[in-house]
């Protein structure tokens, strides 16, 4: 049995059973057979499916809204403004799929030779937690149009929400094993991924997942795609204006009450404004307003499990007791957490080096862009980092040598369906979103005419 229970309130939402094998048997089936028909259907038809799962999202955005967070505990308004972006991506790839995968034309000896997109098949999505709904539709939507079916399995305590994507979808085309939900546990996952209809697999999680997920994608040689975890620098230099890198910390901090991959998690500050910016965050994480997150006024949720709160906690007595120095939170009620800021980090804390998955700022201060640049790379992710800075030409030179796979300057980072989405190192391999994320999953052909 699969059960969600509110984070806030300890009270079960939804709950499940777990799908037979005779039942797993016909979801996969199911997506294989139909891939044989919408894969034929033309791009017009597929973005008509996908306009009208853009206007379900919208017209229910609240409803949909709620479930997030009764489910996973972020604010009732930020889960409105997933809804809405998950609504922003359909549209987006309705309008731009088809120029994507346009044939491409190359000249060589040939009379004619081209490149080719073509759709795989049937693709696994292994999904999180934190943004149930845009992590789904992040991947989906794309492998969709592309002319893809897809099965996912959701994570256990939004299943939900699960259900209810798989509702919008389905109820929006008469091609209704284009999308399909898989209940089952971990220990399956493997049975899917080894399956011969299942032609790709993509994860987005925690970095030992994603290394598991990556060891049974190769052993069956399945395309993949993983999306991990992210320890991003949040770069502050002494010609930026403070004012305005400071609020923007606050966001990229706290958003998804600090529970996402992108958020900024390292704050590496020049010594000359440390002390200005700190005390300006230090402020502002005062001022935050906690409380039940279905109401409006909540600008912070909770920490979605107990497991996960645990960890935080460990995490950030560990820096305490080995000399950081404590600015403001560290405490903690159920599974509230107060938004902290730590200093004096030292690389034998585990916040050093870990990724911290909550309400929780780490900063340090550094002498010059060298240390800089040099802090900021020191991590085995390589997700993205924030710049911020009124010279362009030092702009540049930290997007040239920071390693990530974005560098965003004088603004938090954010996925954005128009741009690739994706890291380096431990940050997992591919990109989703924009043209290049649609192209992960189908076979580029070449096609040569003599």
């Amino acid at each position: 049995m699969f059960t969600s229970i509110n984070p806030y309130n300890q009270k079960e939402v939804h709950s499940f059973e777990h799908h037979t094998p005779e039942e797993v048997e016909e979801v996969i089936a199911g997506a294989a057979k139909i891939f044989n028909d919408w894969k034929n259907i033309s791009f017009t038809e597929r973005a008509a499916v996908i306009d009208t799962i853009a206007a379900l999202l919208l017209q229910n955005k609240k409803v949909y809204a709620s479930v997030i967070t009764q489910e996973m505990g972020k604010p009732i308004t930020e889960a409105i403004a997933e809804i809405e972006k998950c609504a922003w991506l359909c549209n987006y790839y309705a309008d731009h799929a088809a120029d994507f995968l346009n044939e491409e034309f190359i000249d060589t000896d040939a009379s004619k030779s081209s490149v080719q997109f073509q759709p795989l098949g049937v693709v696994f999505g292994i999904m999180p937690w934190n943004f149930p709904f845009w992590q789904v539709f992040r991947f989906a939507i794309p492998a969709l149009m592309a002319g893809n079916t897809v099965v996912i399995k959701h994570a256990p305590n939004v299943m939900g929400c699960a259900k209810l994507i798989q509702k919008i979808i389905v109820s929006s085309t008469s091609y209704k094993s284009i999308f399909q939900l898989l209940m089952i546990d971990v220990d399956k996952i493997e049975d899917i991924i080894k399956d011969n209809r299942i032609k790709a697999v993509t994860f987005t999680g925690s970095e030992y997942a994603g290394k598991n997920i990556a060891l049974l994608s190769a052993k069956y040689l399945k395309k993949s795609v993983l999306e991990l975890g992210g320890s991003n620098a949040f770069i502050v230099l002494e010609d930026a204006n403070i004012e305005l890198a400071s609020g923007i910390a606050v966001t990229a901090r706290l958003q998804n009450t600090g529970q996402s991959c992108i958020a900024a998690k390292r704050f590496i500050l020049l010594e000359k404004i440390a002390e200005e910016f700190i005390e300006k965050l230090k402020t502002a994480f005062d001022k935050v307003v906690a409380g039940n997150p279905i109401e409006e006024t909540a600008q912070i949720g909770v920490i979605a499990r107990e497991d996960l709160l645990y960890n935080l906690k460990n995490q950030v007595q560990d820096a305490i007791d080995k000399g950081a120095t404590l600015i403001t939170g560290g405490n903690f009620k159920d599974n509230y957490y107060a938004p902290t800021i730590l200093t004096n980090i030292t690389p034998d804390m585990l916040v050093y080096h870990q990724e911290v998955f909550g309400p929780v700022a780490v900063i340090f201060v550094v002498k010059n862009d060298a240390e800089a640049i040099q802090l900021a790379n020191d991590t085995r992710f390589g997700l993205g980092a924030s710049v911020f800075t009124k010279n362009v030409l030092r702009a540049n030179g930290y997007i040239e040598q920071i390693e990530d796979g974005a560098v965003f300057i004088n603004s938090m980072i954010k996925s954005d369906p128009r741009l690739p989405f994706g890291g380096t190192k431990n940050s997992g391999i591919g990109r989703e979103l924009g043209s290049y994320g649609i192209k992960e999953f189908v076979n580029i052909k070449t096609v040569y005419w003599k």
